[in-house]
């Protein structure tokens, strides 16, 4: 099992997806997810990590911005990228199988996600054994930037 390795993440890296995403240490042929993908910020990082022979697994609830971010990739001729609808609130809701991912990507939807234990059995249920994840939340509230302080989950 990899060794629990925790960041605190500041300005300006916090807009900076590829700064981040180097953490995981992705390599080319990978197979990753972005759980709650949203418009694709993380996404594209990792495709540029695994490269043409590796796999992107998009996949978010929200149909319109999956939309997006297919046209986006097929645009920038980004072959990695796969987009799936998933339901991280309902079992198995990422579609993917189990065992086949060398890491996930969970970003910024511990707060909005209305049932953590599904979503995070469903992070351990596609993992590989040594399979990597990577949580990128708030730990804060900065104003009128994301989400109110009673939304924002703790460390524990």
């Amino acid at each position: 099992m990899w060794p629990e390795v925790r960041y605190n993440i500041q300005m300006p890296d916090f807009m900076d997806p590829s700064q981040i995403i180097a953490r995981l240490e992705l390599r080319e042929g990978m197979h990753v997810a972005d759980f709650g993908c949203g418009s694709g910020h993380f996404t594209f990082a990792a495709a540029r990590r695994v490269g043409h022979s590796g796999k992107v697994f998009a996949i978010d609830v929200q149909k319109e911005l999956l939309e997006q971010l297919a046209t986006k990739a097929s645009n920038e001729r980004v072959g990695a990228i796969k987009v799936i609808w998933g339901d991280f609130d309902e079992p198995r809701g990422s579609t993917l199988e189990d065992s086949s991912l060398d890491a996930v990507v969970v970003s910024n939807v511990l707060f909005q996600a209305e049932h953590r234990e599904q979503l995070a059995s469903e992070v351990v249920r596609v993992l590989k054994p040594l399979g990597r994840v990577l949580v990128v939340d708030w730990s804060d509230s900065f104003g009128n930037m994301g989400p109110v302080r009673e939304q924002v989950v703790t460390e524990e």
